[in-house]
């Protein structure tokens, strides 16, 4: 049984690419937690996504034994966080389960947006920081102006921030020796009754759901019967143990640990995260606190390219759910595009990264429909409808207003680039809040519509910028806006998978670049082809796909012109009856390419 005061929880803090994950792989290496054969590049990205990509997706944790320089020997667990915005719940989960945290910076690029918001979220959750700076070794490197820019900008004393190089292994024993004197140890009673906050479950093939417990007080030990408070499920437990970072069978976990449980449990929905866990015979008191669940703010369609996929859509869709709880779905059908679900996400790149895996790892050809969010209609007979489907939005008539969501968005760039993104932010109809410096870098605050940012915002700010700003956000409040409906007719037909929701001071501008866009992706047929943008029954914009000219004269040489005039006056009644009856097939590319509309 190890002595409370000898174990520290951390979680390493970071923005994106400043070296979380390699930092881990240093830590793991010197104390020993796996063998040199064993080693790997960012060994705690599982996932082939992540470690093709070079981002941490999902926050994994390991335990490390530890001997520090006064001969004492310590327990270490870690828990590597995302940096990416659309993680952000991923790290706010693991922030609850420390009591402190290393806050890495790359001491080339210095303090960036998630920077700022993670450390904000750990102050929040009162961590003792430690900051750490990275990559002291690039010929870049300023570890005297990033100091003072954590002091300035964040505001934490950063006079004794550890120097480091995760990749060559410099200072990696300076950082174990301020985990062990600068955190506090874990507070928590033996002799309590079992107390401990579920912080991540996940579903595995032979164990069925494996879930990761901090144990605030008590012991959890094998055999026990145990209770989640929240969803009232009862569980005896099979296995107890820690990740070192292979799975390790303990048979007990005391106060202050961080470890896995298994319990014969199926689906992972009956072990919710933040849930508190007690023993059943013994129940605790009060439940713990728990975290915000994640609420998705981008929905988009997926359909199957080829129908006959819908099941294995199904199929696949539920057991990435077991993995991915913040993701969420259900079945929705289109006439353009046949059987499918409308699916919920944190972001643009959760979106894209979970539509990668249902491609990878379940070999399926999906179509993404245009990303939109939750919009509020508020009805005239006073009932308020959450919406998130174009197609579900009711008849103007019936509407007494719109609500859409609003982020605050925090933008940090270099100062030759502030003029683009002010220009970019304000063509999205945002509202500056706030412009301060941080030496020749700018941090300005926009209040920004959802809408806006979830099409192309992140691609355009990193063109405009050439990759140096970064950006974070929250969602703020809703505000009643004027929207519209715009539908796009192909060969007067509308196609539901194209209409989206618009400002209305944008529509035209939408619409005409949607059919501009159409009108080369959409092949040409034997008759003319009209593209048109519509808000209710007004056309907005159109383009003509020309028809293909079939030469039908080609046989008269010479002769009498009436030939060639009733050759003709044949040809232009088929078009006309083609017209009429002709059915416009859209290819799957031009779906996809038209959904695109940023440039």
């Amino acid at each position: 049984m190890t002595d409370l005061k000898h174990i520290r929880n951390f979680s390493i803090i970071a923005h994106i690419d400043h070296g979380k994950s390699t930092l881990a792989d240093r830590l793991i290496e010197f104390c020993g937690g796996l063998e040199s054969r064993e080693m790997q590049e960012q060994v705690l990205d599982s996932m082939e996504l992540e470690r093709e990509r070079g981002i941490t997706i999902k926050a994994q944790t390991v335990r490390l034994q530890y001997q520090a320089k006064d001969g004492e020997s310590y327990i270490l667990n870690l828990i590597d966080t995302p940096g990416h915005v659309d993680f952000a719940y991923e790290v706010n989960r693991s922030l609850a389960a420390c009591e402190g945290s290393l806050l890495v910076v790359d001491a080339s690029q210095g303090v960036e947006a998630q920077t700022l918001a993670n450390v904000y979220q750990a102050i929040e959750n009162d961590h003792e920081i430690v900051p750490v700076l990275n990559k002291i070794d690039l010929p870049a490197a300023e570890p005297e102006r990033v100091r003072t820019q954590i002091e300035d900008v964040i505001g934490i004393d950063a006079s004794d921030a550890i120097q480091t190089s995760a990749k060559s292994g410099i200072g990696i024993e300076d950082v174990l020796e301020a985990l062990v004197e600068r955190l506090p140890p874990p507070q928590g009673e033996e002799e309590a009754p079992l107390q401990a906050l579920l912080v991540d479950s996940w579903y595995d093939a032979y164990l069925g759901v494996i879930v990761l417990v901090r144990v605030m007080h008590g012991r959890l030990d094998k055999g026990m019967r145990v209770r989640l408070m929240a969803s009232g499920s009862r569980h005896l437990i099979e296995q107890v143990g820690v990740f070192t970072p292979k799975l390790e069978k303990t048979g007990t976990l005391g106060p202050g640990e961080l470890g896995y449980f298994t319990a014969s449990i199926k689906d992972v929905s009956e072990t919710r995260v933040g849930d508190t866990l007690t023993d059943d015979r013994n129940p605790t008191e009060h439940a713990l606190e728990g975290f915000k669940p994640a609420i998705p703010v981008v929905f988009c369609g997926l359909f199957p390219i080829d129908a006959a996929d819908f099941e294995d859509l199904r199929e696949s869709l539920a057991r990435l759910k077991l993995n991915d709880a913040s993701f969420q779905y259900e079945t929705e059908s289109s006439a353009a595009l046949g059987f499918g679900f409308r699916c919920g996400f944190l972001g643009l790149l959760h979106m894209e990264i979970v539509q990668q895996r249902l491609e990878r790892e379940f070999n399926l050809d999906l179509i993404t429909t245009a990303p939109s969010v939750i919009y509020r209609v508020h009805m005239n007979d006073g009932t308020m409808a959450e919406i998130h489907n174009p197609v579900d939005l009711p008849d103007p008539v019936q509407i007494d207003r719109i609500e859409e969501p609003w982020i605050k968005a925090t933008i940090l760039v270099p100062d030759d680039y502030l003029g683009q993104v002010l220009k970019l932010c304000e063509e999205r109809r945002g509202s500056q809040i706030n412009l301060t410096y941080a030496g020749n870098r700018a941090m300005v605050q926009y209040e920004l519509p959802l809408n806006e940012v979830v099409f192309d915002f992140y691609d355009r700010l990193k063109s405009v910028s050439r990759g140096y700003a970064s950006f974070d956000y929250e969602v703020v409040d809703y505000r009643t806006e004027r929207l519209v409906k715009m539908s796009i007719l192909v060969n007067h037909e509308p196609v539901d998978a194209l209409s989206m929701i618009v400002h209305a001071g944008r529509a035209d501008q939408r619409g005409r670049a949607l059919c501009e866009r159409l009108k080369d992706l959409i092949p040409r047929q034997l008759f003319a082809i009209a593209i048109q943008a519509a808000i209710g029954g007004r056309i907005i914009a159109r383009e003509t796909v020309r028809a293909m000219r079939k030469d039908v004269i080609a046989k008269c040489y010479g002769g009498d012109v009436s030939r060639k005039r009733k050759l003709l006056d044949k040809q232009k009644k088929g078009k006309k009856k083609m017209r009429t009856f002709g059915k416009v097939e859209i290819p799957q590319e031009a779906f996809i390419a038209a959904l695109k509309t940023g440039e």
